[in-house]
């Protein structure tokens, strides 16, 4: 199985060293190939602005549902944009204000607890995007979201599966949503300490599954979400 695994290894990098020495580099992070893509089926015209949409927030037990939608300036990209999973709580922070900085409209949006178990997750997901891109302003022409929904943006709209790996502005706004949602439960746990909100932002991790046990929900956990349910009694 070594001599397997050090074949493998040494196909890959003989295949990295033929792209490079062909000029062909491997992609590494997101880039401007979506927006340019959109840009064109859109046609000359300066006034054309292409933002990126992204959610954070589906799968935890507690808080709402956050969305950002960003238009990034071509010429002022801030460096280390990426899928926020994939960076460390400093770096979003600090992206966070550069995006800011350097954007020409950043917009945050959210659909709460009760909009969450009203009209379930992923309907909550779409509409805190259409909330975000409202917001923008000036307003975008165009959108790149990430995943395979499309929100309804009344708009020229590409869904990109993995759109946070692969378009610079959907990078942003995952950066954006991330750090926004990740303070508000980190504030939230202020209020309530038993659940480690400040660290595992309402997702179901084993310190906060034990304090539902032991203290039971608060009005931030969402009843329509099995565990809880379950806690509750509810069917």
């Amino acid at each position: 199985m070594l001599v397997h695994g050090v074949r493998a290894i040494t196909g890959r990098v003989v295949l990295e060293n033929l792209f490079t020495t062909a000029g062909i580099l491997p992609k590494v992070g997101p880039d401007w190939d979506a927006e340019a893509r959109m840009l064109a089926r859109l046609g000359s015209g300066q006034s054309n602005r292409v933002c990126g949409v992204d959610e954070v927030g589906r799968g935890p037990l507690a808080g709402p549902v956050v969305a950002a939608a960003v238009i990034l300036d071509a010429a002022k990209i801030p460096v280390g944009l990426n899928d926020s999973k994939k960076l460390s709580e400093k770096k979003r922070e600090i992206l966070f204000d550069r995006i800011y900085e350097a954007a020409i409209a950043v917009s945050i949006a959210e659909a709460s607890v009760a909009e969450i178990d009203e009209i379930n997750i992923l309907q909550a997901s779409l509409l805190a995007m259409r909330r975000a891109v409202s917001g923008l302003a000036p307003q975008a022409t165009a959108a790149l979201v990430d995943g395979n929904k499309d929100p309804d943006l009344s708009m020229p709209t590409e869904t990109l599966v993995k759109g946070d790996s692969r378009s610079l502005n959907i990078a942003a706004a995952s950066i954006i949503a991330k750090v926004f949602r990740d303070r508000m439960m980190k504030k939230y746990a202020e209020e309530f300490p038993e659940y480690g909100w400040d660290k595992n932002a309402g997702y179901g991790v084993p310190k906060h599954m034990a304090a539902l046990k032991l203290v039971g929900t608060t009005p931030l956990h969402r009843r329509s979400f099995a565990p809880i349910r379950d806690i509750l009694g509810e069917d």
